[in-house]
């Protein structure tokens, strides 16, 4: 690090001297603090590492910034040159300081700090002399010195210029492209700063708890366009145009957004006179207009179901070419990869139009969750991610009923299970420090697993009291921060009421005899309700719970425990959950609640039930094990009559038994016995959860290159889903539930080798190629038909040309996907090689997984990871879901001792890496599973296959 002098040249000595003579007068002394409670002033005259030139020493130590000086107001100047990829800015910032001291501390990385300046509350200058700057890359801080103290209980304005080159990755301020259909390669400037990453863009005190107001102004060419989180409010033109917004509410760092570029927009108006815009490169715009529309109505659910306002005047959504992540919820400037948020009927099948609605009610969601309130820290992400991933389902559901994703719900949570039943797993709120550590924050357990707890809160509570509730909770902490603590007393209030003749708050108990009630909803129960303690359970300890149930006369007996599919003789037995119990018999139609608050519990349902089935619906986040001739009693019922259970039920039952198979707690021929029923099967859902855990199985087979099971389960599963294999249409026909059905079944009937769909297939691929690559094949089956293609040389010749030259990135996909099935290694090779000539870096990790699910590519994937590891963490940032993708993608193929070896000795060598990384224990859990299954299970499906087949 470098410390900046002035332009007289101080000496060491008189610095030194200046220093002591100061903090003398001042008496400015620090404490030792941990890092969330870094608010006493600092003291430069400790011993420190020496990071300065001088002897002036970097004056703290903390990853997290000191409390003690808080920015108010930031007024930002940039002007980026999009010729010479580089920018330079200015920054003021007014801080509030509370205590006495002779230091700003602020975070910085990358950038080049040429000038800083302090001024007093007038804008007077506090010294004539251009102040000290030191610099700790390790923390990625700054340090201004300033010569006079500064006052606690007093204004400031630190005034720094600046500048830096336009990031190459995907974080900060950095470039990006876009080829036009002439070939012409145009620049773009955008940012993406959350979590951490607002501090590469420019001089600020990056953490969410530091909110302040924001003046941008953008200095840029005639030909361009920029656009920040706020309207406009006036235009300079001195030949170079200069921007300048209004000043935007008071928010967190990482939700600052700016871009210069030559976009095109459509935009629309809401009912309450939001200007909804969206924008994308010119020759894209077309394919703007299915997300306005979506964006609008979305916005204005939104401004009803949380009865709050959308602050802002205007809300704008922007797909940019080169994005990491799927989306990024900058207030009022939402920026989105293409996929997310373009739109093209001709090419889009119908699961795009669900995941770009879904997108779009994700990042509008966190305008109000993430956004008006923020999580105090990073450790509780959960509280905007969680929310919103759920508020997804809510919001679309409600203004896209005919999208069904409800549908999709049941495959949210069980990813969530999947992950949570790993010993690698973590509490949804967990401790997070470093910029890795956080970055890995933003993963399946606080998205999936978070709106899961918050399926099971709203199920628990009512639909209304969860909505008043959140609507609580969002007025209170309006442009604040809160904590877990705050979301529970919100929920809380006054709405949990036990069933006595007395209504009492949760701090009371009601007598043995009464029940607690949850809005119109009782639950049996001996403790009282406490809202806290039972979330607590869930968000602050690992895991997923099994609930085991055992028939005993008219009793159902109880017993929970952590559900582990990798369980070590070593593993905790402690975890104990507060668990909404809902059941359902063959002897009501009544939905039957219970709070289980005990490691073991028992209920009374009744001599005359014949059947029990346990967790409603999936609305709670558990897993149930029927013991006894349980299974069996289930097993009977979906042969004989399997609607007696909803949809979901059914499905939920199937989950269920396969996970159990997994962790040895059920034999396979049970839960393969589950699914017998599945020809009388007519949702697409079940079917399609039990129909994925055969493909799941012979994957895992053929990769391991078992012929006659592999033969043997290829030949059961073309035999037993022939009807509803042969009903499919080669087209975009019908519901969205029919089209994904048809997409995935015909996917793998040809991955199986069936010769009809193959045909077909081929027959569609030729008439594509004779179109000379102009022909639109139906959206659903496209991908299928291009795998098929792409086995040929010809085929995967003229699909990779078509790669080249196409502008849509949804359908560039299908096809990349298709170019990483071929089955010559040569050819996936030479796949691997285009990133970042033919295929965008943005989708190398993809393309990465993708090779390795295919069984001639996986060691070849995870060659070219362990070959360019240092690169593509340069690319992409330890921690970040990139890297992550990347790790349990290539990864979660193996399932051999020997593989398990060869990564463990892997992560070894990359130690100082690895060890700051949580995904590279779920990696090594996944593998561990697979050889587990292997030894449990294999033997079994064998011979259950020869018993069918014979």
């Amino acid at each position: 690090s470098v410390f900046l002098q002035s332009s007289n040249n101080i000496s060491t000595i008189m610095v030194r001297f200046l220093v002591l003579a100061l903090l003398s007068l001042a008496g400015v002394t620090q404490t030792s603090a941990s890092p969330t409670q870094a608010s006493e002033p600092l003291n430069p005259t400790e011993e420190q590492p020496p990071l300065g030139t001088g002897s002036l020493s970097f004056p703290w130590s903390h990853l997290r910034l000191p409390g003690y000086i808080v920015p108010l107001h930031y007024h930002l100047l940039l002007h980026p040159n999009l010729t010479m990829l580089s920018y330079s800015g200015t920054v003021r910032i007014e801080l509030q300081v509370q205590n006495n001291t002779n230091w700003v501390v602020l975070h910085s990385k990358g950038l080049r700090i040429t000038t800083a300046t302090m001024l007093d509350q007038n804008l007077a200058h506090l010294s004539d002399k251009v102040l000290p700057v030191l610099h700790n890359p390790t923390h990625e801080q700054t340090a201004i010195f300033s010569p006079r103290v500064l006052s606690g209980g007093q204004k400031y304005f630190l005034f720094l210029e600046f500048g830096a080159e336009l990031g190459e990755g995907f974080y900060g301020f950095y470039r990006s492209t876009y080829r036009t259909s002439s070939g012409e390669t145009r620049n773009l400037a955008s940012t993406h700063f959350e979590p951490t990453s607002a501090r590469m863009a420019f001089p600020c005190f990056d953490e969410p708890s530091f909110k302040a107001n924001y003046s941008i102004s953008i200095r840029r060419s005639r030909a361009h366009t920029a656009l920040s989180n706020m309207p406009i409010v006036m235009v300079l033109d001195d030949g170079l145009m200069e921007d300048r917004f209004a000043v935007s509410v008071r928010m967190s760092s990482y939700l600052v957004a700016f871009i210069v570029c030559d976009f095109k927009s459509v935009s629309a108006t809401t009912a309450s006179g939001v200007k909804v815009s969206v924008y994308a490169a010119p020759e894209k715009w077309q394919h703007t207009h299915y997300a306005l529309k979506a964006a609008v109505k979305l916005l204005e659910f939104y401004e009803k179901y949380f009865n709050i306002k959308y602050p802002l005047p205007k809300q704008d959504l922007v797909a940019i070419p080169d994005f990491q992540a799927g989306a990024m919820e900058n207030w009022g400037l939402i920026t989105f990869r293409e996929t997310s948020l373009l739109f093209d009927p001709a090419t889009s099948s119908g699961s795009d139009r669900v995941w770009v609605t879904m997108v779009i009610a994700h990042e509008l969601a966190h305008q109000w969750f993430g956004n008006l309130v923020t999580m105090q820290w990073w450790n509780d992400i959960w509280l905007n991610e969680g929310f919103a991933r759920y508020m997804e389902y809510i919001s679309v559901n409600a203004t896209y009923p005919k999208l069904r994703v409800e549908d999709y719900l049941v495959d949210t949570c069980f990813a969530a299970i999947g992950r949570d039943s790993l010993n690698s797993s973590h509490p949804i709120s967990s401790a997070a420090e470093s910029p890795t550590q956080i970055e890995e924050m933003f993963d399946t357990v606080s998205y999936d697993k978070g709106a899961c707890v918050l399926h099971m809160l709203r199920h628990y509570l009512t639909d209304q009291v969860f909505q008043s509730g959140i609507v609580r909770y969002l007025r209170r902490y309006s442009y604040s921060n809160a904590h877990n603590q705050d979301l529970w007393d919100s929920l809380a209030n006054d709405d949990l009421v036990c069933k006595c003749k007395v209504p009492c708050c949760c701090s009371q108990t009601c007598s043995k005899e009464e029940e607690f009630s949850s809005g119109e909803h009782c639950y049996s129960s001996r403790q009282h309700l406490d809202l806290t303690s039972m979330m607590n359970t869930w968000t602050l300890q690992t895991g997923v719970p099994l609930v085991t149930v055992t028939r005993q006369g008219s009793h159902l007996l109880l017993k929970q425990e952590r559900f582990l599919r990798t369980a070590h003789p070593s593993d905790p037995t402690w975890f104990l959950w507060h668990i909404p119990l809902t059941y359902r018999t063959d002897t009501s139609t009544s939905i039957h609640r219970h709070l289980m608050t005990t490691l073991t519990d028992s209920m009374e349902v009744g001599e005359e039930v014949g059947w029990v089935k346990v967790n409603v619906d999936m609305a709670g986040y558990y897993l149930v094990h029927y013991d006894g001739s349980g299974w069996d009693d289930l097993i009977q019922l979906l042969k004989d009559n399997h609607t007696a259970l909803t949809f979901m039920d059914r499905t939920h039952l199937i989950h269920n038994a396969f996970q159990l198979t997994t962790a040895g707690r059920l034999s396979l021929d049970k839960a393969l016995d589950l699914i017998g029923y599945l020809r009388s099967e007519s949702h697409t859902v079940p079917l399609l959860e039990g129909l994925g855990y055969l493909e799941a199985f012979y994957r895992i087979v053929e990769r391991r290159d078992i012929p006659d099971v592999t033969q043997n389960l290829r030949t059961y599963i073309l035999w037993y889903f022939r009807d509803v294999i042969d009903r499919q249409t080669w087209s975009d026909k019908g519901s969205v539930s029919e089209r994904r059905l048809r997409s995935e079944l015909l996917s793998l009937a040809c991955h199986l080798g069936d010769l009809p769909c193959l045909k077909q297939a081929q027959r569609s691929f030729t008439h594509w190629l004779d179109s000379n690559s102009t022909l639109n094949l139906p959206a659903d089956v496209a991908e299928t038909v291009y795998s098929v293609g792409a086995q040929e040389d010809t085929g995967w010749a003229s699909l990779l040309q078509t790669y080249t030259h196409s502008l849509s990135e949804t359908h560039k996909r299908k096809i990349l996907s298709a170019l990483a099935s071929s089955r010559d290694t040569n050819k996936l090779t030479r796949c691997l090689g285009l990133e970042g000539e033919v295929i965008r870096t943005q989708d190398l990790d993809s393309l990465i997984a993708m090779v390795a699910r295919n069984p001639r590519g996986r060691h070849l994937a995870w060659s070219y990871v362990q070959k360019y590891w240092s690169t593509l963490v340069d690319k992409f940032q330890l921690g970040s879901f990139s890297i992550r993708n990347i790790i349990i993608g290539t990864t979660a193929q193996f399932s051999s001792t020997e593989e398990l070896t060869e990564v463990r000795v892997f992560f070894e060598s990359i130690h100082e890496q690895a060890s700051q990384l949580r995904v590279t224990e779920v990696a090594m859990d996944n593998i561990q599973k697979n050889i587990l299954w292997l030894q449990r299970n294999l033997g079994t499906l064998r011979s259950w296959l020869d018993q069918q087949i014979d």
